[in-house]
């Protein structure tokens, strides 16, 4: 199932951010428990913000565009231990005069098969973040979606998502690390994992 990114907003009883996804149809909405540093990758991408120098997922933008690699599609395939999990789906962006280039004897079919799409996990927040740069699509499995999903409310989203961006005026760095330290809820899937796992 297609799903498109509603904004950030933040847990009234945990403070921290989440951002939150819509189905198309905009009947299903899934709430992602992030930290402060990914709500800001988001929103910046949300609202293209310029920064002066790039941030870490606008550097992974510009290593995909130099490995000629396309972001297809970012897919949120499960929830494990209330953790999600996602999957980058890449291909090679071949130039249209590639054929040009094949060596005497190579088929085509060689070639392509030289080039198959590439599947790399990566936590929701930061596939997601590379999804808004890159105007990629994001989709979540039914079975996903029929298990984390609440219904949609509007005008309390609006209201969370305002909330959020007071708090953001409001907070300073040194208020922003002591929060993060004691953010997260532990029933709440999240895109957390332990500190066992690799992040990547």
């Amino acid at each position: 199932m297609e799903m498109s990114v509603i904004g950030i907003a933040l847990d009234a009883a945990s403070r921290s951010p989440i951002v939150l996804l819509r189905d198309l149809s905009r009947r299903r909405q899934v709430p992602i428990w992030i930290d402060q540093a990914q709500a800001h990758n988001i929103m910046a991408g949300l609202n293209g913000e310029p920064s002066p120098r790039p941030l870490s997922h606008d550097l992974m933008v510009r290593l995909l565009a130099a490995g000629e690699l396309h972001l297809e599609r970012v897919i949120i395939h499960a929830i494990e231990d209330s953790t999600f999990r996602a999957v980058l789906k890449l291909s090679h962006d071949v130039p249209s005069d590639a054929i040009e280039d094949f060596t005497e004897g190579e088929s085509i079919e060689e070639n392509e098969a030289s080039e198959e799409p590439l599947d790399i996990d990566a936590r929701p927040s930061d596939a997601i973040a590379l999804a808004i740069r890159t105007g990629s699509s994001i989709w979540m499995l039914e079975e996903v979606v029929a298990e984390a999903s609440i219904a949609v409310d509007a005008e309390a989203d609006a209201e969370d998502r305002n909330e959020f961006r007071r708090f953001l005026d409001q907070v300073s760095p040194a208020a922003m690390v002591r929060h993060l330290e004691t953010r997260q809820p532990q029933d709440d899937p999240s895109d957390k994992e332990t500190d066992d796992d690799n992040l990547g």
